[in-house]
């Protein structure tokens, strides 16, 4: 268990709620391991029919905690952060996303592996990995072009530009956007207990169907992402960006 993670099981849901407001929910070893955990244990779960992760009203998740990113190792399948990718890569159970401010990196590539998703209009959705001398990962370099083709897959991740949770919205990254806040988290709850309330063989089964041949490419993916990374995250270029950008940051998490 977490402090930074709380864990919610009722009316055969699962919910994962990121719990740390003064890191903007950045997301560290410990909160990956607990989430991926709780993701796995929930496979042969009966009692759980759904997963919900969600922030707060005000925060999805600022993406990692580069502080504990940098000075613990991130390589290896055994990892926190592998295990909880490999998790949502291979969940049997749907997986339902509540989307409030910002969802900087892992924030929006864990998106990718949701079935539904629903975001604040003023959500600011943003894959900074070029920007910080890094590669994307999560499967993001298969899962997003697949999802919204090359040019607007090529614009995200090339550029690192931020997009709203409208934009999100129009161009199918999530399933709906709407007001901030509450409404967000009642969404995705209402989504999870309707699917809770539906045959489970039948949920599975269809969930199966939609993404044979995605996760196990995904998880293909993500390896040689992660190599990649680990390279570039030793490198120059990102040490440098990576330097910078937490300098930047600084007054935010004072």
């Amino acid at each position: 268990m977490s402090e930074h993670l709380l864990i919610d099981r009722s009316e055969d849901v699962l919910t994962l709620t990121l719990n740390r407001a003064d890191k903007k929910n950045a997301l560290t070893r410990d909160m990956y391991g607990v989430m991926g955990e709780a993701i796995n244990a929930a496979q042969d779960d009966a009692s759980i029919r759904a997963v919900v992760i969600q922030g707060s009203t005000e925060c999805f998740t600022s993406g990692n905690d580069v502080a504990d990113f940098i000075k613990n190792e991130r390589s290896g399948t055994d990892s926190p952060v592998y295990v909880f990718l490999k998790a949502i890569c291979h969940a049997s159970k749907p997986l339902i996303a509540a989307v409030n401010g910002p969802a900087v990196g892992i924030g929006t590539t864990m998106l990718l592996h949701c079935d539904l998703i629903y975001a604040a209009e003023n959500a600011r959705l943003k894959m900074p990995f070029v920007n910080l001398g890094l590669c994307p990962e999560a499967g993001s370099s298969f899962l997003l072009p697949r999802l919204l083709g090359h040019p607007r897959a090529a614009e995200l991740l090339l550029l690192g530009e931020e997009i709203s949770g409208s934009r999100a919205a129009e161009i199918g990254l999530v399933n709906q956007a709407l007001p901030a806040g509450e409404a967000v988290l009642q969404a995705a709850r209402k989504a999870a207990l309707r699917i809770a309330e539906q045959p489970p063989g039948s949920v599975r089964l269809t969930k199966q169907l939609i993404r044979a041949g995605i996760s196990r490419t995904a998880d293909e993916v993500m390896e040689t992402e992660g190599q990649h990374f680990a390279q570039l995250l030793g490198g120059a270029e990102a040490r440098e960006a990576l330097t910078a950008f937490m300098e930047k940051r600084k007054p935010v998490f004072a």
